[in-house]
C-alpha cells in the first residue's frame, strides 16, 4: 500500500535518491544531493505543498508546488503555480502521479492559484505524457523545455 503524506524533513535522502534515479534513466540531466532537495522542496519560502508518495517505508515518489516568486529560472508569471513531479523509475507508471496531483490541486485551489506551469524537458516523453493525461495544455517553448499550463 502506498500512503500519500505531507513531506518531511527527514524524507530529504528519499527525495534525493528518486531524483538521482531519475537521472540515472537519463531523465534528469543532473544528480542532486540532500542540500538541494531541502533548498529546492522543503524549506522553500513559496512553497504551496510538497506531498510524497511512501511504500514500505520509502519514498519512491513526491510532488512540489510553488507560487512562482520573482525571477524564477522557470520565466514563469508571478502568482502562478510551479509544478514538478519525481517518480522512482521503478515505481512508474502506478498512478502515483495521479494522486499526487489530486493533493497538490487541493492545495492549489486553497492558496487561490488560478493557473499551474509544467516546465518538461522537450527530451522527456514520460513526463509529456504524464502532464498531458492531467489536462495541462503546451503554452510555450524555448531553451529545450516545453511549458505546460493547467487552468483551475
Amino acid at each position: 500500500m502506498t500512503e500519500i503524506r505531507p513531506a518531511r524533513a527527514a524524507d530529504a535522502e528519499d527525495m534525493t535518491e528518486v531524483q538521482n534515479a531519475i537521472h540515472r534513466a537519463g531523465l534528469r540531466p543532473s544528480p542532486v544531493d540532500v542540500a538541494l532537495i531541502h533548498q529546492r522542496y522543503l524549506d522553500m519560502d513559496y512553497r504551496v505543498a510538497c506531498t510524497v508518495a511512501e511504500r514500505e517505508g520509502r519514498v519512491v515518489g513526491f510532488q512540489s508546488l510553488k507560487r512562482a516568486w520573482p525571477g524564477n529560472p522557470y520565466d514563469v508569471a508571478e502568482g502562478w503555480g510551479i509544478i514538478g513531479t519525481h517518480i522512482h523509475p521503478e515505481a512508474g507508471r502506478s498512478g502515483l502521479g495521479r494522486r499526487l496531483f489530486t493533493t497538490s490541486l487541493e492545495a492549489a485551489e486553497t492558496a487561490g492559484l488560478r493557473h499551474i506551469d509544467a516546465s518538461i524537458a522537450v527530451d522527456n516523453a514520460p513526463a509529456l505524457a504524464y502532464y498531458s493525461a492531467l489536462g495541462f495544455r503546451p503554452y510555450q517553448q524555448g531553451n529545450g523545455t516545453i511549458q505546460h499550463r493547467f487552468d483551475l
